[in-house]
């Protein structure tokens, strides 16, 4: 109990601090921007419908603008106006990785080639600091002395390479991918989990939603020809599926609080095993995934309010919104509703979507907010607290470009 106590008080002396700095600071934009969300219920925001391709060509331009506030092509960590960068902060090595597919999906899609080029200089970025074991660190960009390994963010920038590799030839590319694909097989345990979870979450042995990283390797093996990465994804995925209860929910599925995870980790469990079990042919995998996506859909409001995080029974247990989790469980819902011909999902992922982008702001005339989405709602909230993480505004575009599909749009250059 008195650690309880004393927990509680450093939160509440963190959130006063935090409140200072948005008062009394000299950002009377963000401040604004905060006082606003403060003065809407989560529960009562209005959301907007339409305007898809607007809101997609403004979260690319916040994301160039995060690659462009850094000086080395990868892409900033996020832009946070009360942190110590007051602003800013430096390349995120693991976001960065993703962040090469979403870009290089939407130069397909408007043939925006100059994005393209942008996601070569991060893959080349990511190809130069890797670690000499494949590896990936975890944290913001740090010098190779003090680099540590993480899976995840192997995984994730792995994802990037391989995207970049379908698009062009490039030979340090590709031996920086296969060095990545083999630690992720390397790494994994007899029971299918990953060992490495790094330096930078909770420590515990088993972090369920690793298996994003198998889709990655399935990729990769698709790319090569190689059933080594294939064959460890599909071990990756079995394994994460030992900790699924009969209602969908996962276990050990959190980046801090194993009892409540985030519908951030949540989705990122989900997107692994669906993609995977499609791309293997495996519908018990697919059915996994929908089965933790119909635990869900129950807890979406009609405006698209979903809450944070959700306890073993998915009950929410905050009353605030995780951004970034909401983009990601209507990324999985718009592709079982594909997949399924399911127009319930569609019609869920379509009320996220326009959630999100009432809580966009496109209007503040600051390169660092606008087109951005926060990592939650309201931005106080606790995930992310103050800022705009870059990988919230890469899920919420990768949710527009599906929304665009489904609807039917054409998109434009950003």
């Amino acid at each position: 109990m008195p650690s309880l106590i004393k927990q509680k008080y450093w939160d509440i002396s963190r959130e006063l601090q935090q409140w200072k700095n948005i008062l009394l600071g000299n950002d009377h934009t963000f401040r604004d921007v905060v006082l606003k969300d403060q003065l809407r219920s989560p529960k009562a925001v209005v959301p907007v419908s339409g305007e898809t391709a607007k809101r997609a060509a403004a979260a690319v331009r916040w994301l160039v603008a995060a690659q462009n506030a850094t000086p080395d092509g990868g892409v900033s960590y996020g832009y946070f106006p009360i942190s110590p960068a007051s602003g800013w902060e430096v390349s995120y090595p693991e976001t960065t990785g993703y962040i090469m597919t979403s870009l290089v999906t939407f130069a397909r899609l408007t043939g925006q080639s100059e994005l393209m080029d942008r996601a070569y200089r991060m893959a080349q970025w990511e190809a130069n600091i890797q670690m000499s074991s494949g590896a990936v660190q975890g944290g913001k960009v740090t010098t190779h002395d003090k680099q540590t390994p993480a899976a995840f963010n192997t995984g994730m920038v792995l994802d990037g390479f391989v995207s970049i590799l379908q698009e062009r030839d490039d030979s340090t590319i590709f031996l920086a991918a296969e060095r990545a694909g083999r630690f992720l097989v390397n790494d994994l345990n007899d029971k299918g989990m990953f060992r490495t979870n790094g330096a930078f979450v909770s420590a515990k042995s088993i972090k369920t939603y690793n298996v994003l990283c198998a889709w990655a390797m399935h990729r990769l093996g698709e790319l090569t020809g190689k059933t080594l990465y294939s064959d460890g994804a599909i071990r990756a995925v079995e394994g994460a599926l030992k900790l699924r209860q009969k209602n969908g929910w996962f276990a050990e599925n959190c980046l801090d609080d194993h009892q409540r995870p985030l519908t951030h980790t949540i989705g990122y469990t989900a997107q692994g095993i669906l993609e995977v079990g499609i791309a293997a042919g495996r519908d018990d995998f697919v059915e996994a995934s929908e089965c933790c996506l119909q635990g869900i859909l129950p807890n979406i409001g009609e405006n698209g309010y979903l809450a944070g995080r959700f306890d073993s029974d998915w009950r929410p247990t905050v009353r605030w919104v995780c951004a970034t989790g909401s983009a990601q469980i209507a990324i999985v819902a718009y592709r079982l509703a594909e997949l399924r011909g399911n127009q319930d999902y569609r019609a869920a992922a379509d009320k996220l979507v326009n959630y999100l982008k009432a809580i966009q702001r496109i209007d503040t005339g600051i390169d660092g907010i606008d087109g951005a989405m926060a990592g939650s709602y309201p931005i106080t909230s606790a995930y992310m607290t103050g800022g705009y993480p870059n990988w919230a505004t890469k899920y919420f575009l990768d949710a527009l470009m599906l929304q665009a599909q489904h609807s039917g749009l054409m998109l434009t250059a950003a």
